[in-house]
């Protein structure tokens, strides 16, 4: 996949992005940046990441998301080809996930 040429101008989206420090600053500030549309558009393909990430099929996503086949695929394409920008939130959400707890002994 091609890279977005990095501009001063993009650089600074990217930039204000990583000054939010909590859920809702990241959520304020997508819902005044983006469209009601757009952020439709990137939640639903984040969701299909995760679904395909869990191993489940097309068909299957199509029915839960709503997602149409070329947008299951474009997701498909990044997670396989892309520049691994899923993969490191894949790899940290790992990382923060508390450990399993061993059930309970009740003898």
């Amino acid at each position: 996949m091609a890279r977005i040429t990095r501009k001063e101008k993009s650089d600074g989206l990217y930039q204000a992005i990583l000054t939010m420090k909590t859920e809702e600053e990241v959520y304020d500030f997508f819902q005044d940046l983006c469209t009601v549309t757009e952020l439709r558009a990137m939640e639903q393909r984040f969701e299909v990441a995760m679904l395909l990430r869990q191993g489940m099929i097309y068909n299957d996503i199509l029915e839960r998301t709503g997602a149409s086949s070329a947008t299951i695929s474009r997701v498909n394409r990044s997670l396989t080809f892309g520049h691994g920008g899923y993969q490191i939130f894949f790899d940290r959400q790992t990382q923060l996930e508390p450990p399993e707890k061993p059930p309970e002994d009740k003898t």
